[in-house]
């Protein structure tokens, strides 16, 4: 199944944007911020009160909150955010509005930037270190473009934390219990679900291209078409939004934890990705003989040298290294290679014109617009100080030793100590965002797992 690529015209200002609501006779506004989380924070308005403000306030610390809801009490964290709690004016995107398709009255959503006082963009909200790394881009007359293909599980419903998940019912009144990867039948076991969600995103005006199933058990992929860095995760923030909304709908969870059930394969977000000159519009990876050029492996350079120190960005939570793990779908390294999946960068077979790097390492877990800054910024890097690339791997990635962090704590050290990483992606982001992870990880390590009841309790 699919859509066609839709060119629906989105509002470009402020008066574009009203007659954009008054057509479709909006009456309230889902104000939307994204958190570092990916969670949309905000508020709903009436639609005169939208039009009347133009905006809102919100404390700064709402898009600087951790998964659990908590945040620092004390530490660097206050050095970026004020102690006073001081407030952010939120303006809309109006490139971004959207009809929700599920609400009762007719709803709009829009997508809110984030501003100190000054009307500066705040440095560490999600959007804010996106636009910063495609200006270092736009500065060098460069256009970046990419594709997220995004992985999904669809599991049960379960509303007890401590009770193993499982795959859903389909039509046939079975679950899964073995993996059919690319199988056509075993998407069709949950049609009524996916017309719904390709419906929501064509009402949507989403991008979205293919539907397969991936090799889990109840493991679904979607692509997107090919477009600029903001917009796509624009539309990945509003897709995940909309399938798990979709499939509460059909008495079922959608989940993008990275590894959500023991003994299936973990979910990526693959971003394919290539950098178009913008005076010409052609493909800096290409020379004009069709061959690689220097720019693409100085590109692969700079993601080999800064992925495994960027690993937090987009393995951002402790379930996150479970999937990087050996000979299950997902890459231990940084090896690249032409048409090799078993590396963690690489260059899928296309013409001159299309050539691109993927980029495998990447969690479904991770924030869109972190990631996609995260991989452009390492990218960056790479051209900028035109770092080279190590040879091809052209056996099996997976028979290379480990070359990313284990764990999450590991991972901050190391996201701590990239000072030219950290220059890109801006003091203030990498600050607040290490002392959120920080917070998570300290209250993930007060859990006892049942695996060390089962094998410590009794034998050492």
């Amino acid at each position: 199944m699919s859509v066609n690529n839709i060119s629906t015209p989105t509002p470009s200002n402020f008066s574009e944007l009203e007659n954009w609501l008054n057509e479709r006779r909006v009456t309230e506004i889902e104000c939307l911020a994204p958190d570092l989380t990916g969670v949309a924070r905000g508020k709903i308005l009436p639609r005169a009160k939208f039009t009347e403000d133009r905006g809102m306030r919100l404390p700064e610390a709402v898009v600087a909150i951790g998964v659990t809801g908590e945040f620092p009490k004390s530490g660097p964290y206050y050095d970026v955010i004020n102690p006073n709690d001081r407030d952010m004016h939120l303006q809309p995107d109006p490139s971004t509005v959207r009809i929700v398709p599920w609400a009762t009255d007719p709803t709009a959503q829009v997508i809110h930037d984030c501003f100190d006082r000054h009307g500066k963009l705040i440095p560490f909200a999600p959007r804010s270190v996106l636009r910063r790394v495609c200006k270092l881009y736009e500065d060098l007359g460069l256009d970046p473009v990419v594709a997220p293909e995004l992985e999904f599980y669809l599991v049960a419903r379960n509303t007890d934390p401590n009770t193993l998940l499982h795959p859903p019912i389909g039509r046939s009144g079975r679950a899964e219990t073995s993996r059919q990867a690319y199988s056509i039948d075993a998407v069709n076991e949950f049609d009524p679900l996916f017309e719904e969600i390709y419906d929501f995103c064509e009402k949507m005006g989403l991008n979205v291209d293919t539907l397969i199933h991936e090799a889990g058990a109840g493991q679904m992929e979607i692509n997107f078409f090919h477009d600029h860095p903001l917009g796509l995760a624009d539309e990945v923030f509003f897709f995940k939004r909309t399938v798990r909304e979709a499939a509460m709908r059909h008495n079922m969870y959608a989940t993008f934890m990275a590894k959500p059930i023991a003994g299936e394969p973990g979910s990526a977000m693959h971003v394919h990705q290539s950098i178009l000159d913008k005076a010409t519009g052609k493909n800096i990876f290409s020379k004009s003989d069709g061959s690689p050029s220097d720019a693409f492996y100085h590109y692969i350079g700079g993601l080999q040298k800064h992925i495994p120190t960027a690993m937090a960005l987009v393995a951002p939570y402790v379930n996150s290294y479970r999937r990087l793990a050996r000979h299950t779908a997902a890459p231990i390294n940084i090896e690249w290679g032409y048409d090799n999946r078993t590396v963690g960068i690489r260059s899928p077979i296309s013409t001159p014109e299309a050539r691109r790097i993927e980029n495998r390492v990447i969690g479904a877990d991770a924030n869109p617009y972190v990631a996609l800054a995260m991989t452009l910024a390492c990218g960056y890097l790479g051209l900028k100080n035109k770092l080279q690339a190590k040879p091809e791997m052209k056996g099996d990635g997976y028979l290379s030793p480990y070359a990313l962090p284990r764990s999450l704590g590991e991972a901050l050290d190391w996201l701590r100590r990239d000072d030219d990483l950290r220059e890109v992606l801006g003091e203030e982001f990498v600050t607040v965002y290490t002392e959120i992870k920080e917070i998570e990880f300290d209250e993930f390590m007060e859990v006892i797992s049942p695996w060390e009841r089962e094998h410590l309790l009794l034998h050492v």
